[in-house]
């Protein structure tokens, strides 16, 4: 989130002759758990009946002492991967805000220093089968300035101060019973876009009660047989309860890889259950 300040001088320190705008912005990623210089270990945290104390590792990579607020929100994942906020549970989709708890509910971290967050799965026993989702959000809270500090300037202009303020969540998980999870991969489809960039687009479906993770790769093999790794991503997830999720990939220009001939091997990986499942496709180039 940015919060710009449009503050008008050339007034009496008395005067309230100001005004405020600010804009709001949540910044949720699947892939990286860093956002300004707070870098956040795991990436998610996933309870089942066996596990009911996890600890995110926090650490401050910056160079000023910063604090961060810690709350609980709720997130719908959308089919493009993109994150929004919602206050009510899609159908299929349970919140697990009731039945996690954790500590402290701020962090003031110096420079390089690090610190553990501790989090506890409670009355897992009243739940009904299923997931249960909900993100801890760490939100940093900017230095505050003085009152008066701008008051000593006269001028007739109007001065603009942005202060970034960074939110990062992490998906806090909870799982009750037999996992029913299946996953496959549909209209894969390559592209040379603007005749120059290499672009491969697919979609991972998911069926069953829970969330699917897990890493994708690409491999071009050549009309001879060798095997050229064009990309891979690591931690794509697919949250209940979307059935699917649409990915568009740029693919490597690797030495001795000619798009136009041979054909593009597609493995996802499931790492979210004890049981790891694979689904794969593979289409011919022309």
């Amino acid at each position: 989130m940015q919060k710009i300040t449009f503050t008008r001088t050339g007034e009496k320190p008395a005067s309230k002759n100001y005004f405020l705008l600010v804009v709001s912005l949540f910044l949720f990623s699947a892939n990286t758990m860093a956002q300004g210089d707070l870098l956040i270990f795991p990436k998610r945290l996933v309870f089942d009946a066996s596990v009911k104390s996890q600890s995110l590792n926090l650490s401050n990579t910056g160079a000023d002492t910063a604090r961060y607020i810690i709350s609980v929100v709720q997130i719908r994942m959308k089919e493009d991967g993109s994150f929004e906020t919602i206050t009510e549970p899609d159908p299929g989709q349970n919140f697990a805000d009731k039945n996690i708890r954790f500590f402290p509910r701020s962090v003031v971290l110096g420079p390089n220093e690090a610190q553990t967050v501790k989090v506890q799965i409670v009355r897992a026993g009243e739940l009904t089968d299923g997931e249960y989702r909900s993100h801890i959000y760490f939100r940093s809270e900017p230095e505050k300035q003085p009152l008066g500090e701008d008051a000593k300037k006269d001028t007739s202009s109007i001065s603009i101060k942005l202060t970034p303020v960074f939110g990062i969540s992490v998906p806090v998980i909870v799982r009750i019973g037999e996992s029913t999870m299946d996953i496959h991969l549909s209209k894969v489809a390559f592209q040379m876009e603007n005749d120059t960039i290499p672009t491969l687009k697919l979609t991972v479906n998911r069926t069953g009660n829970m969330s699917v993770y897990g890493d994708l790769s690409v491999d071009h093999i050549a009309p001879q047989g060798k095997v050229t790794r064009v990309t891979s991503i690591k931690g794509l997830a697919v949250y209940t309860p979307n059935a699917k999720r649409n990915f568009r990939l740029m693919l490597e220009k690797a030495d001795g890889v000619d798009y136009k001939q041979g054909s593009l091997h597609i493995v996802f990986t499931d790492q979210s259950g004890k049981k790891q499942k694979v689904a794969q496709e593979q289409i011919f180039l022309r």
